[in-house]
């Protein structure tokens, strides 16, 4: 999909209440497209795998879902596979070319109790999902939250990594399902936004308001996120049994004026300053639009606040 920005402010400047709503429409059908090909599926497994990179909104999305087969009589679980992190031994993690810790890699993860898990719950079984403490780097020895799936019941398993062959190969029947913000933006010049900066300015924005992180802090991890999105996601896309683009059109006026100010704080000779020189000019095109008209289920409150979502 590629989206005109002279068409996108010509609605923002005259019907924005309108546009925001066919906007929000359009990711609404995504999602109930989605839901109903996982309800197809329901018979073959009750696992859902949902992967996609960085600033994605695979929460939200899994939410949306949750919500859409709730509607259709079946009552979901979603489990985020971050629990799911081995406790991090610093002899052994992963680590990145720079030497920190690669959170990245799926050596992060425990994929043989993930798999147990699996077959526990195709087999309507007790399980364990675990707890994984991120300030003390290490999986709770105490805290777990109990899962048993029941009839008409669904799990959401949503991580970057959930369709890794070490997954999928061993869970042929579970429902493969991927999301990103895959659509672009042009100018009357034929200049082109690359989808991956609407993922970046998504992040840019979430970590400021959720995480306490200035965008400097952000860019110092996009270049090992990018690296790990090309080694350890793009690969694995075709083993989704459906691709949903979480683009909301009018996201980038949204966003606008809240990436504007912490990109100014990326200066030259700085990590991801080469990007944020190409991409803020471009932003800047974008007629503002008030977050008034973002409605509270909007994924678009993943990043901006204000949702009626937890996450």
């Amino acid at each position: 999909m590629i989206y005109k920005i002279n068409e996108i402010n010509e609605e923002i400047a005259w019907h924005p209440a309108a546009f925001a709503e066919r906007c929000e429409a359009e990711y609404d059908a995504r999602v109930k497209e989605a839901a109903r090909a996982i309800a197809e599926n329901v018979g073959k497994s009750p696992v859902i795998l949902l992967s996609g990179p960085s600033g994605a909104g695979k929460t939200t999305t899994a939410r949306r879902i949750e919500d859409e087969l709730d509607r259709m009589g079946l009552r979901c679980h979603t489990i985020s596979m971050d629990n799911y992190f081995k406790t991090i031994d610093p002899k052994t993690v992963p680590r990145t070319p720079e030497g920190d810790i690669d959170f990245e890699s799926p050596k992060m993860l425990d994929m043989d109790l993930l798999n147990e898990h699996f077959e526990a719950l195709r087999e309507h079984k007790e399980i364990r999902i675990p707890y994984f403490m991120f300030a003390r780097q290490k999986r709770s020895a105490s805290q777990f939250t109990r899962l048993r799936l029941g009839e008409n019941e669904v799990a959401i398993f949503e991580g970057i990594h959930a369709l890794n062959d070490e997954i999928t190969d061993k869970n042929p029947d579970a429902f493969g399902l991927y999301i990103s913000a895959m659509a672009e933006y042009e100018l009357e010049d034929g200049a082109v936004w690359k989808p991956e900066w609407t993922r970046l300015l998504r992040r840019v924005v979430r970590d400021n308001n959720f995480r306490g992180s200035d965008a400097k802090f952000t860019m110092s991890l996009w270049e090992n996120v990018m690296r790990g999105e090309r080694a350890h996601i793009t690969p694995y896309i075709p083993k989704a049994r459906i691709k949903v683009d979480s683009t909301v059109a009018y996201e980038l006026p949204l966003l606008r004026n809240k990436a504007l100010p912490l990109l100014a704080d990326i200066e030259a000779g700085m990590p991801g300053y080469d990007e944020i020189s190409k991409l803020a000019p471009f932003i800047e095109e974008f007629r503002p639009m008030p977050d008034e008209y973002c409605p509270a289920q909007s994924l678009l409150r993943e990043f901006i606040g204000g949702g009626i979502y937890e996450y």
